[in-house]
């Protein structure tokens, strides 16, 4: 796997030769062509009987793991829970038009800024819910688990925290997507501290903004609308417990528990928690790489392989108050 992620990236970084300082506000996509291909594999699999199992190995090698006996897989083709997930995708993505819709115009614009970009092969599958699986990038091939997006009200969500089923939503989707195709083309930061940690995840989330020019800010990063706006109002306040308290350069791993992984709420151990949503760093990130390309003339690509914590010195950021 790694040799496929350091060839996307390699390929990505070639694209970038033909990538301007112009920071386009509209993108004419209409000379972009892609060879979409979208293969249903769990409506092959849940309508097939037993006769049609070696020609789905055939066509699916790599989801059929060597050594299970065909007995597993009949099984699975008629298991009742596995029939209700399925018959729940249909119900909520219909003919996967709107989907296709939102995954071409994510290609194209991956592609205009990328032009090195295939477009890989999409296949849908289900998980069991296996939601931090649910978007599979290797090379070729784009993996998505539909029944990880049913709607957070959905029945057989009903044991899972409101943080984690929060964004299982169908127009969620293409935004994990999104993120999935961002991350091969961000280097490796070359320190650690925690303003270099966050600016990484802003990096990203800048990516996924110029992929998805559509996407509200909020669904971009998965938040609800108390969540966003009590990030807005307490940017001030924030910074200054990060600036107070010797944050930025510190190098204590735990910042990433607190602020950066995906939680309930953020990890102040103050009375806000409670309010505060979780992953505010990558929040804090995001507005800091959005000050430095405000403030600069710097390419995509400038933005991406400059170091981290140089992208903050020089990005101006300061706190909005509200």
């Amino acid at each position: 796997m790694n040799s496929i992620k350091y060839t996307f990236l390699f390929l990505f970084v070639i694209g970038f030769i033909s990538c301007g300082k112009k920071k386009e506000t509209t993108i004419d996509l209409s000379g972009i062509d892609l060879k979409m291909e979208i293969l249903r594999f769990e409506e092959r699999f849940y309508t097939s009987g037993p006769e049609n199992l070696g020609q789905l190995k055939s066509d699916f090698p790599y989801l059929f793991p060597a050594g299970n006996p065909d007995s597993i897989w009949t099984s699975k083709m008629r298991d009742e829970d596995e029939l209700f997930l399925y018959n729940s995708t249909k119900e909520v993505f219909g003919d996967f038009s709107e989907e296709e819709a939102a995954l071409s115009d994510l290609f194209k614009h991956v592609k205009h800024y990328f032009p090195k970009f295939e477009e890989p092969k999409v296949i849908t599958v289900l998980s069991m819910v296996d939601y931090e699986n649910r978007v599979i990038f290797a090379d070729s091939l784009l993996f998505i688990s539909l029944d990880v997006y049913l709607g957070k009200d959905h029945e057989v969500y009903s044991d899972y925290p409101a943080y984690i089923k929060q964004n299982f939503r169908k127009e969620h989707m293409v935004v994990d997507v999104a993120e999935k195709l961002s991350e091969p083309v961000l280097m490796k930061p070359s320190t650690n501290s925690f303003i270099s940690r966050i600016i990484q995840q802003g990096k990203k989330m800048y990516l996924m903004s110029a992929f998805l020019p559509g996407v509200s800010e909020q669904e971009l990063i998965g938040y609800e609308r108390s969540q966003f706006e009590w990030a807005e109002n307490s940017e001030v306040d924030i910074w200054k417990y990060y600036v107070e308290n010797e944050m930025l350069y510190s190098n204590d791993a735990s910042l990433t528990d607190r602020f950066i992984a995906d939680a309930p709420f953020s990890k102040f151990f103050l009375e806000v928690d409670k309010d505060s949503p979780g992953q505010i760093g990558v929040w804090f990130g995001w507005q800091i790489v959005k000050s430095f390309m405000q403030n600069s003339d710097s390419s995509l690509r400038e933005m991406i392989l400059m170091d981290n914590e140089e992208l903050f010195r020089k990005s101006g950021y300061k706190p909005k108050k509200k």
